[in-house]
């Protein structure tokens, strides 16, 4: 788990930390992920009506040997976790490739997600998905789409596999980390799962400038 040390940082317009902000607690990330992600949080609070407290942001792009998930405390301006995260197996290897809405894929699917509610599965206790986007990640709840613990998405796999496991689309986290997460996430938290896909950015409702004019200016910043 990431360090809660806060740091004195100052909000932006709207109690929300900017973009900048947030790389200085993870400097690990890409600025342009964290504008797109931005972009979208400041979108579903303007259309949706949400103020999630959380923000958890993957990229899809880095390899799964990496740590790629991270959590942010937007109100207090913490960064939470920094984590290790699966993709699908048939998403692709090390690195995800291709992503997919539909059910029976065993693929990732990308966009912005709302945390729903938890349950006691297979996987011990795990967290629903909600997608945003429609025929983007949609399909969530209906494939089964939730944060869960799994051994193979532990870092000590990476040695013999040259890679984390794969899920059947869920994004696992390793075992030791996974109720603390859940628990954090649970109180209400966006999902915002990216990859340099310009059909997706072009089509999302939460990057698109003319539905969400309220964030204009950070959506499309990069891929």
């Amino acid at each position: 788990m990431a360090s809660l040390l806060l740091l004195p940082l100052q909000a932006s317009a709207g109690g929300l930390p900017t973009p900048e902000q947030l790389q200085q607690l993870a400097p690990d990330i890409s600025l342009n992920v964290l504008q797109l992600a931005m972009g979208a949080v400041k979108c579903a609070n303007a259309t949706l009506g949400d103020k999630e407290n959380f923000l958890t942001v993957i990229d899809f792009s880095r390899p799964s040997r990496e740590k790629r998930l991270w959590v942010f405390d937007l109100r207090a301006m913490r960064l939470v976790f920094d984590e290790w995260v699966t993709h699908g197996k048939n998403s692709g290897g090390d690195v995800a490739t291709d992503f997919s809405n539909q059910p029976n894929s065993y693929q990732t699917s990308l966009g912005l997600y709302r945390t729903g509610e938890t349950y006691y599965g297979k996987h011990g206790k795990s967290l629903r998905l909600a997608g945003l986007e429609q025929g983007i990640n949609s399909n969530s709840e209906a494939r089964g789409i939730v944060i869960h613990s799994a051994s193979y998405a532990d870092p000590s796999v990476i040695p013999s596999l040259g890679r984390l496991g794969r899920s059947e689309g869920c994004p696992a986290v390793r075992p030791a980390v996974a109720q603390p997460l859940i628990d954090t996430l649970q109180q209400g938290s966006y999902v915002f799962a990216y990859y340099p896909s310009q059909q997706w950015i072009n089509s999302s409702r939460f990057l698109n400038n003319d539905y969400c004019p309220a964030g204009r200016g950070t959506q499309r910043a990069a891929l």
